[in-house]
């Protein structure tokens, strides 16, 4: 993969990237390079020590351009159980000569040797965007090339490691990372994403003691329980007296994304001097990647940023490099549309008639793009067949889709179709006709998940089946959108149509054929959008994000419940991907949970918003209340997923509040959300004071739903509503309330 086509870094920003040279020629002493990359806030800096390693110097704060910094040497022997090998810091650690931490690369050799020094060979400016730094063992023919490139509007950095085989034999490369990021001795908390099926994006935070955290899928794709984010706050009091880490709002954060959708793995270690050292990559479990003489294998891309703004400093910086250089259509993609999905109307029971009545509702409120779910194609009426045969069911759809996309034009909208294309039913005529093409260990047992198992696309042949139909069905019909879904993870993950020492290559092949079917889809069809949805957050990093415009949250969409997620989500990723539903109520998975349509609309309105009710039970008066509040969020949109969010008060923790703001680029427009989930004690809403917007404009009030308390001023400065605030009027159980403020002069 490549670090970044669309990073587009200036001369001046790049190089400071000083390829500064100590002194003149090599010799046993070894010359002392420094190498340094300045982008937004930040400098990152490495360097080449006297035995030859190239070792993390600094990360933090931009330097003064002419600054220097110290150059890189090796840390003494502390004990005789942890040498110089151990305890030096390194940029790209080999397993070798008795290291004891966490390695980047380890390697069996074809003669059983498994010792990896690596040592710095050159540094290559290939452009004023990126430097690429050439590692190569001591003896060995095995070389791995560095590759950096910083943005130079958020300090971004992006990492990863090209491991190239030039002995005569084959090696099996046995763990491979992206990256290792290093920090000083200091107290540090750890902040990270984990969560299940209906419960993702939990943000726990704990502070980093001795030994490591493994933060980490085996599931063959990037899971639910734990995403390939992390955020490192630096302490400012006392363990003794519990954490002090960096607020919301202020403190130091270190921060890195993996991009990739397998298997992952990120390690976060507390060395024996007391630094902090971040490894990622692919994850080693059941990993062994065959190299064969002149083979490469290139690792994902490992971002990491700097703040001194806080977590919410990280997260915006993130959502800006997110829009401008990952996302398909960056550095300007167009705020998602709003849509219609019809699944929890019909489920299965799709047909031409049912979802033009559907789609007639949907266009009434105000809905961009109609979407029909599952239940289209092949004998598929339940969750028990069809999947994998994908031709569209003709009792259904007897004309074929065409009837259904004309309608659906003809009301304003455009039209997007349900896909599972990496699955198969094995009651399916594809399954009958191929049953070697899943995943599977030859005589074991094929262990299904909702009655389906998943294709080995690492097989070209199975990777050409599932880009052909896809093509085939966006050639013939008039498709804007695709709601590519995932159900379940990996299991048995064997390819026996390839040799025994090959078959370990799966992890890494199959996530490539996947990234090569969509890209492919992209160009022939330019102007297809895509949806990574996998019940939920199972398929959700920056890997995928290159390739598809948004992603489906959580299959849970009840709205109290989305407010902590939809928190947690946003300190990683941009609400222009985050697709929040409103669904009916009581919500099928909090049965006894009653919520107003305003509080379920309210609480997705803060990333892209869908519809998802039962249109068909819909009153009158709920019709009226959609209709406005789509046409107030369009109004608005551009703010809320492409401004800077502040996230004012927490819903985590059983919290009684909620509060979100969203401040427009040019600050001519802020969007606060507020929601009362449970008042006690006739306890009124927190004092909301907002940040981000300009002190010296006046800004007018204009209320979305709910009202502020008496004398409240229409017209204000923005330092009024900075440090004066407002009292809001929101009391009792899941009483919801949004507003804008508009610059006015």
């Amino acid at each position: 993969m490549k670090i970044s086509r669309k990073i587009r870094l200036s001369y001046s920003a790049f190089l400071i990237l000083s390829l500064t040279l100590l002194a003149a020629a090599r010799s046993k002493a070894q010359t002392a390079e420094v190498f340094r990359l300045d982008g937004g806030n930040s400098t990152y800096a490495l360097g080449v020590n006297e035995h030859g390693e190239l070792q993390p110097l600094y990360w933090g704060g931009r330097l003064g351009p002419h600054d220097t910094v110290p150059a890189a040497r090796s840390f003494p022997e502390k004990a005789s159980f942890d040498s110089p090998y151990t305890t030096t810091p390194e940029e790209y650690a080999g397993w070798g000569a008795g290291l004891f931490t966490e390695p980047a690369l380890k390697i069996t050799f074809a003669d059983g040797n498994r010792d990896l020094v690596l040592h710095f060979v050159r540094a290559t400016q290939n452009s004023p965007e990126a430097v690429g730094l050439l590692l190569k063992d001591i003896s060995r023919e095995i070389y791995v090339t560095l590759r950096y490139s910083i943005d130079p509007d958020t300090g971004i950095l992006a990492r990863s490691a090209d491991i190239e085989n030039r002995e005569k034999q084959p090696v099996v490369i046995e763990q491979a990372a992206a990256a290792q990021w290093t920090l000083p001795p200091a107290r540090y908390t750890l902040s990270y994403l984990t969560g299940r099926w209906a419960g993702e994006w939990t943000l726990n935070q704990e502070p980093i003691l001795g030994g490591a955290r493994v933060i980490e899928s085996r599931r063959g794709t990037t899971g639910h329980q734990a995403n390939p984010w992390f955020a490192i706050s630096r302490d400012s009091g006392s363990l003794a007296t519990g954490p002090f880490a960096a607020g919301e709002e202020n403190g130091e954060v270190w921060f890195g994304a993996l991009a990739w959708s397998g298997s992952w793995r990120i390690t976060v270690e507390h060395t024996q001097l007391d630094t902090v050292r971040v490894t990622g990559g692919f994850n080693p479990f059941d990993f062994g990647y065959k190299l064969k003489p002149g083979e490469h294998l290139e690792t994902p891309v490992f971002y990491g940023g700097y703040s001194d703004h806080g977590l919410g400093g990280a997260s915006r910086l993130l959502h800006h490099f997110e829009i401008a250089h990952i996302l398909p259509e960056a550095p300007d993609p167009k705020p998602r549309p709003v849509i219609y999905n019809s699944w929890e109307a019909t489920e299965f029971r799709v047909d031409e008639a049912g979802q033009m009545a559907l789609a007639e509702k949907a266009a009434s409120i105000g809905v961009d793009r109609f979407v029909m779910d599952d239940g289209w194609f092949g004998q598929r009426k339940d969750d028990h067949a069809g999947l994998g045969d994908w031709y569209v069911n003709q009792e259904k759809f007897p004309h074929g889709l065409k009837p259904l996309i004309d309608k659906v034009h003809s009301l304003g909208m455009d039209f997007g179709l349900w896909v599972e294309p990496e699955m198969v039913n094995p009651n399916s005529d594809l399954y009958r006709k191929h049953p070697d093409w899943v995943l599977n260990f030859p005589g074991r047992p094929r262990s299904e998940s909702r009655n389906q198992l998943v294709l080995n696309l690492a097989r070209p042949d199975v990777r050409d089946y599932v880009e052909g139909f896809l093509d085939k069905l966006l050639t013939e019909n008039d498709i804007a959108f695709l709601k590519w879904d995932y159900n379940r993870n990996w299991s048995e993950p064997g390819w026996d149509q390839v040799p025994v020492e090959e078959q370990k290559r799966v992890y890494v092949e199959f996530i490539r054929n996947l990234y090569s079917i969509l890209a492919d889809l992209r160009k022939k069809h330019p102007r297809i959008e895509i949806e990574s949805c996998s019940g939920g957050g199972g398929r959700v990093d920056l890997g995928i994000l290159r390739y598809t415009d948004e992603v489906w949250t959580s299959d849970n969409t009840d709205p109290f419940d989305r407010l902590s997620m939809q928190d947690g989500f946003t300190y990683a990723y941009t609400p222009q991907i985050m697709m929040a539903w409103v669904t009916d109520s009581p919500h099928w998975l909090n049965n006894k949970r009653v919520t107003s349509l305003a509080y379920r609309m309210l609480s997705a309105m803060q990333g892209s918003l869908g519809i998802g009710a039962n249109l068909n039970q819909w009153t009158a008066e709920d019709f009226a209340a959609a209709k406005r509040l789509i046409a107030a969020y369009h109004s608005v949109q551009r703010t809320i997923v492409r401004g800077d969010l502040y996230r004012l008060i927490s819903p985590r923790e059983g919290s009684e509040f909620s509060a979100t703001e969203t401040v427009a680029a040019d600050k001519n427009q802020a969007v606060v959300f507020a929601f009362a989930n449970a008042t006690q004690e006739g306890r009124g809403f927190p004092l909301l004071q907002l940040h981000g917007l300009d002190p010296n404009a006046e800004y007018k009030l204009s209320w979305i739903a709910g009202q502020a308390s008496p004398g409240t001023p229409d017209t204000a400065s923005g330092a009024w509503w900075m440090h004066h605030g407002l009292e809001l009027d929101l009391r009792g159980d899941f009483q919801p309330a949004a507003f804008r403020l508009d610059r006015s002069r």
